[in-house]
């Protein structure tokens, strides 16, 4: 019971960025800020609880970010809960939600859901810190001069730079100390802080600060999701291509499955599976460029319960296995060669189904088609094949 948990606030509107979708459900590289912030977490803090709190409108993009993650990180994430009107009083949500979960002793983080990039040696530091006082906030020094103005943009005050700090996120304390200075505020009829140190300085707690990470940026505008893409490509500098290729018979049947697309035909693929050629390709790429076998050494052909399985499944172990070793996928590319059925009506679909099935955008995604000028089998329209490209990018090894 006395252990450490984090409260995510993921219910805020991003009023600053223009998207239809919330900032933290926008994907950077090929899943949700959420999910990169949630999988940070976890990975500096490995035997924690999760507590989320979610706008109710958010569900269902909130679900679809849970499916990126691995399922022993999914397994530590407890049921989300609504926030409220304020950001204090969503933090209020979340910390009343883990009262069960944890004792007298236990820790807690309190982080916003758009701060993707926070490590492990600040999260180290900061809960090194709480064994010496109630709570810990991350703090970087200001580097421009400070002016005070009117309501007009005149000048009409200086300050001292040097006595002030830039706050980030997360910040941790003593559950029930924190827990205890959030109700008082709530009596007190006080929703509207910003920061949860504001709320412990209620009660009086001891709080101390840490050097914060200026890599640990809040994503706020659309030239913070521009500067976090960037921060990747500078963390993700192993750059690896994979390559693949499947080959299904055709026969009995009276569809295909192509690209995760159904497309009726007058003869069906046949293999263990759905026989889907060009997701295993693409499948096989991406465990090529990451040397870890292929679908067979995954997926093996001999067990039962794969038989008739949609290769979406082994598109998504793949894709897994990249994030779980902190990299992303930057591009995909497949080639389907047959004579029929023609994949042109269709090439949007697949382009569409595997943006989906991944997470990529759709400019990452490439889907081609060749016949074999009546050569060979795919010529003689016994079988169809595909071949595929996946490049993928991983962070040095250390």
């Amino acid at each position: 019971m006395n252990q450490h948990a984090w409260v995510i606030v993921a219910g805020g509107r991003g009023t600053r960025m223009s998207a239809s979708v919330t900032k933290q459900y926008r994907l950077l590289t090929s899943e949700p800020i959420l999910t990169h912030s949630i999988r940070a977490l976890l990975n500096a803090q490995p035997h924690s609880l999760v507590q989320i709190v979610i706008h109710p409108d958010d569900v269902n993009l909130y679900t679809k970010a849970l499916t990126y993650l691995s399922e022993a990180h999914q397994a530590q994430i407890l049921p989300f809960v609504e926030g409220g009107s304020t950001r204090q009083l969503s933090v209020r949500h979340g910390l009343l939600a883990l009262a069960s979960h944890l004792g007298p002793k236990s820790t807690v983080g309190i982080h916003d859901a758009a701060r993707p990039f926070v490590t492990p040696a600040l999260i180290s530091a900061l809960l090194e810190a709480l064994s010496t006082s109630d709570g810990c906030v991350p703090v970087l020094p200001l580097t421009d001069s400070l002016k005070l103005v009117n309501e007009k943009g005149a000048v009409i005050g200086y300050a001292q730079r040097e006595k002030f700090r830039r706050v980030q996120t997360p910040q941790v304390f003593h559950y029930q100390l924190i827990t205890k200075a959030h109700e008082l505020a709530f009596e007190q009829g006080q929703t509207e802080l910003t920061d949860d140190a504001a709320v412990a300085g209620l009660t009086h707690l001891s709080i101390t600060t840490c050097a914060g990470d200026e890599r640990n940026i809040k994503i706020t505008t659309e030239d913070d999701l521009i500067m976090a893409h960037q921060f990747l490509a500078q963390t993700c500098t192993d750059i690896r291509t994979g390559q693949g290729y499947d080959v299904h018979a055709l026969g009995v049947g009276d569809h295909v499955w192509l690209g995760g697309v159904r497309i009726p035909h007058t003869q069906g693929l046949i293999g263990h599976s759905d026989a889907d050629v060009l997701l295993h390709a693409l499948t096989d790429a991406i465990y090529g460029a990451l040397a870890d076998g292929d679908i067979g050494s995954h997926f093996p052909p001999s067990d039962p319960q794969w038989k008739g399985a949609s290769s979406d499944i082994f598109l998504r172990h793949a894709m897994q296995s990249v994030r779980e070793r902190g990299g992303y996928v930057a591009h995909l590319d497949g080639t389907l060669v047959c004579e029929e059925p023609k994949i042109g009506p269709h090439r949007q679909a697949m382009r569409e189904r595997i943006a989906d099935i991944t997470g990529l955008a759709l400019d990452r995604i490439a889907v081609k088609a060749t016949t074999s000028e009546r050569l060979g089998f795919t010529g003689r329209k016994e079988g169809i094949a595909a071949y595929a490209l996946a490049t993928i990018r991983l962070p040095e090894a250390q």
